[in-house]
């Protein structure tokens, strides 16, 4: 078993998990909501670790990143487990499954299998990657070490501490800043938005990580014009006018549909938005046409 960082026995016989905002508090055989960080004992155990689900080759751009590495193929993988709640999750199926699954596959066999099969990078992805942060450390040195770079796609809700230790290790990252609002993350994500500001922030300001973002747009609750006036004017004035941002269309899947699929109009009237506050390279995603500026 793998012993998991940033965490700390409280007075009460508790452990707290310090990974993530939501600081979760476990006695013994508890998990947290994460359901992959776990005691065991007088230990915080990774239970994730060595343990990849859906193992991939995919185009970059897939990630997605269209000004990292362009036109080469990522080797990409996750684990199951997540520190959000977010219904409209497109692999419910990893983030919220209650067992710990996946391939048994270490740091160095990951590396290798990418350059097997002519990968520049490792992506970790699928699920959030930040709450398998040992095991993504672990292959990013291992990817570092063959040459390869690395990728994260998380949504960014990670404590400072952590957040800086995790990042150190990664080439590229693609954030989802789900919404402007602390409505949608406390509702839909179970989760508050100043971290994910925060986050964004250091990635900008405190490292080399090429950073660009995703904004899944879901009518009636991210989408509306005031909100998405205020955050291109936030990102153009605390992450400047460069970074790449996807747009990406919504679609209701089984787990949640308590919206209608997003009309191609919403995403060219953020794209529209999005130019006029200045962002230079706007992308479209999960539509037929999709054009960038």
């Amino acid at each position: 078993m793998k012993t998991a960082e940033y965490w700390h026995m409280r007075d009460d016989g508790r452990i707290e998990c310090d990974l993530c905002p939501r600081h979760c508090r476990m006695n013994e055989g508890q998990h947290g909501l994460c359901n992959v960080r776990r005691r065991v004992g007088d230990q915080l155990i990774a239970a994730a670790y060595g343990r990849a689900c859906g193992l991939a080759v995919d185009p970059i751009e897939k990630k997605p990143l269209y000004h990292f590495l362009p036109g080469s193929k990522v080797f990409s993988f996750g684990t199951t487990g997540c520190n959000l709640t977010c219904g409209f999750c497109q692999n419910h199926h990893l983030s919220r499954s209650p067992e710990i699954e996946g391939t048994r596959i270490s740091p160095e066999e990951i590396a290798e299998t990418a350059i097997r099969h002519g990968c520049e990078s490792v992506a970790f992805t699928y699920n959030e990657p930040t709450v398998f942060f040992e095991y993504a450390i672990d292959t990013a040195k291992a990817c570092h070490a063959r040459g390869l770079q690395t990728v994260a796609v998380t949504n960014g809700w990670i404590e400072p501490e952590p957040c800086a230790e995790f990042f150190t290790h990664m080439d590229a990252a693609n954030v989802d800043l789900k919404a402007f609002t602390d409505r949608f993350y406390k509702k839909l994500c179970g989760a508050s938005l100043q971290p994910v500001l925060d986050t964004l922030v250091h990635l900008r300001r405190k490292t080399d990580t090429w950073l660009e973002c995703t904004t899944l747009l879901i009518p009636g609750w991210n989408d509306s014009p005031a909100e998405l006036d205020a955050m291109t004017q936030w990102v153009v004035a605390n992450l400047g006018s460069d970074v790449p941002w996807h747009f990406s269309a919504y679609r209701p899947t089984p787990q949640w549909n308590e919206a209608p699929a997003t009309p191609l109009e919403s995403l060219l009237q953020a794209q529209s938005i999005a130019k006029a506050n200045g962002i230079k390279n706007i992308h479209l995603g999960n539509v037929h046409l999709a054009t960038s500026d």
